[in-house]
């Protein structure tokens, strides 16, 4: 595999969520927000980085929530698809496209993969047993049958695989099986149906080599990735449904079969490049360029739970192909749980608790920038989080509020007032004001550090130390003081005030975006929204000079307080399942 020096552009994938809900709190933690950080710091660097996510429209979870509501599976996900779409933007998740796999190019590039594998001979044909209702007439794959999990004795637990321990085993494993089709009383039956199997264990050495190659993973996707390749084994990637990618065999068999949704998930990605290719550049085979040269880096961002897919599934999909690349980087995340009052301690979301939190109801009452500082700062890397009303107004109030947004204004409001809305002029420089400037590089760097080794909570931390550190030389200063008495230290203490203004205005722009734009209002400067084209960069101007006599703009609160009373409100609204 090449070096991270070798590589001349990116290409980011973020989990493709089912288009049967909308999208909460948890999904952004996990699998969103990291990624549009990272994309964001990339484009101000000037790389060529391309952003590519959509709707996963495919697959079981679509026909039950059709089947529940008495409508169509189209409804479901035109719907889902849509309010998904608006809630990721109104959030400010970046995409360059944000894709869906209802397209027919989905249906073309999937089959293409399956042709390549079954001609390769790593597909074949099993005949198994599964789960059949004889009141409703038809085969219950994956969530169309319910029962007892046969590992942990969890009584919801789906055909295939058991949301409570997350054991997965083969259905007639399933203890008192139930069909989940409203109105099926009808205790199912085991009988025969032939599907096709994609034989996983072809890869099993390629894959581990591939592991081998990166030590730098996060502990929880190597775990996970290198327990499924000691055990690699053929996996089914069809069902017994007709919503889906036909099976693309002649074959009688194939008949009321489509290919499994988690076989056509992934390949969404490559469905969704070739659609931005062709379509904001009008260039049918510029994706190549993106997933078949050797010096694209391909990087995934996902819960832990997708795992398996993109570690271990999707390789094998890839190498059985041609030329395609492999992940530089599989990047997963804990899960981010809500914290219960009532109980005094954090469980997990569920709609069925209703203490999820919807992205659509909570840009409706706080700003974006609000929740994505609070995500970040409370990020589930290593381990779950918790989400907490207290904690969020606390973290924030506190650390954005009172340190980063309450030193850029004093500042700034100095600055305008006492040296005609302009950078003031500095004198002699003493040792404070030196280890001042000389600490602005040096940060920049830490945080592009943390950054680029997907700590994302590490490099939020680093943001928010530089305004404590610059409040310290602020108050050691003291300018209010001096001004009386000094103007020339007073104009050399606000100088390099406005030069710690300025690194922050960067330094804001991949974690708060809103804010980040505001303060570059402010000062009159530019940050250039580079597109995957690549362009200047951006973060480097963050380390120069902030020059004398530029004209400032009179400031504005950047990251307003947060009304104890107002989240109050929200937190009961929440209690009582009001959120989603």
């Amino acid at each position: 595999m090449p070096t991270q020096k070798q590589f001349d552009r990116t290409l980011v994938t973020s989990a493709l969520p089912y288009a049967n809900g909308h999208i909460h709190l948890g999904h952004i933690a996990g699998s969103y927000l990291p990624p549009d950080i990272y994309v964001r710091y990339k484009r101000l660097r000037g790389a060529r980085v391309l952003f590519v996510g959509g709707s996963d429209e495919y697959g079981v979870p679509i026909t039950l929530s059709a089947l529940k509501e008495g409508v169509t599976p189209t409804e479901i996900i035109d719907r889902y698809h849509a309010a998904n779409e608006k809630a990721f933007a109104d959030i400010g998740i970046s995409y360059d496209i944000y894709g869906r796999t209802s397209w027919p190019l989905h249906i073309e590039t999937t089959q293409a993969f399956f042709r390549k594998l079954y001609e390769k001979g790593h597909i074949e044909k099993q005949v198994m047993r599964l789960w059949y209702s004889e009141q409703s007439d038809r085969f219950l794959p994956d969530r169309y049958v319910k029962g007892t999990c046969p590992k942990c004795g969890y009584t919801d637990a789906s055909g295939d695989e058991c949301e409570n321990c997350g054991a997965q085993y083969a259905s007639e494993d399933l203890v008192a099986p139930r069909a989940n089709i409203p109105g099926d009383t009808s205790p199912p039956v085991l009988r025969d149906s032939a599907h096709w199997f994609l034989l996983l264990q072809d890869f099993a050495e390629r894959i581990k080599a591939w592991l081998d190659e990166h030590p730098e993973w996060r502990p929880n996707v190597r775990g996970i990735a290198y327990g499924w390749v000691s055990d690699l084994r053929a996996r089914c990637i069809t069902r017994d449904t007709d919503w889906g990618v036909p099976i693309p065999l002649d074959d009688p068999d194939t008949k009321n079969k489509r290919l499994y949704v988690w076989f056509d998930n992934v390949i969404g990605y490559v469905t969704n490049t070739r659609k931005w290719s062709e379509t904001a550049l009008g260039d049918p085979d510029e994706w190549k360029r993106w997933w078949k040269n050797p010096s694209s880096r391909l990087i995934h961002f996902m819960g832990k739970d997708n795992v398996p897919f993109h570690a271990v599934i999707f390789p094998a999909m890839l190498i059985g192909q041609e030329d395609y690349v492999l992940a530089d980087n599989v990047v997963a995340n804990e899960y981010l749980n809500v914290y219960n009052r009532e109980l005094g301690k954090s469980e997990k979301g569920s709609k069925s608790r209703g203490n999820m939190i919807s992205v659509k109801w909570i840009v409706s009452k706080l700003p974006a920038d609000v929740v994505r500082y609070y995500l970040c700062a409370n990020a589930p890397e290593t381990r779950d989080a918790s989400f907490d009303w207290d904690e969020l107004i606390a973290r924030y109030n506190g650390e954005l509020c009172d340190v980063v947004g309450n030193f850029v204004h004093r500042c700034l409001t100095m600055a305008v007032k006492n040296f005609d809305h302009k950078v003031p002029n500095h004198g002699p420089l003493d040792d404070d004001d030196k280890a001042m400037l000389e600490f602005l590089p040096q940060q920049v760097d830490s945080v592009a550090d943390a950054i680029e080794n997907f700590r994302f909570r590490l490099a939020i931390e680093r943001y928010i130390e530089t305004g404590r550190r610059a409040n310290q030389y602020f108050d050691t200063k003291a300018p209010w003081v001096t001004r009386k008495t000094d103007i020339e230290r007073t104009a050399t203490t606000l100088y390099v005030c406005c030069q710690v203004v300025r690194t922050l205005c960067t330094l804001s722009a991949p974690f708060l975006p809103g804010g980040a734009e505001k303060l570059a209002g402010i000062l009159n400067i530019a940050l250039p929204k580079n597109g995957p084209a690549g362009g200047p960069d951006a973060w480097e101007d963050a380390k120069r000079e902030f020059p004398a006599g530029t004209p400032i703009n009179d400031p504005v609160v950047l990251f307003p307080k947060l009304d104890k009373d107002i989240i109050a409100d929200l937190a009961d609204q929440h209690a009582r399942g009001e959120a989603f």
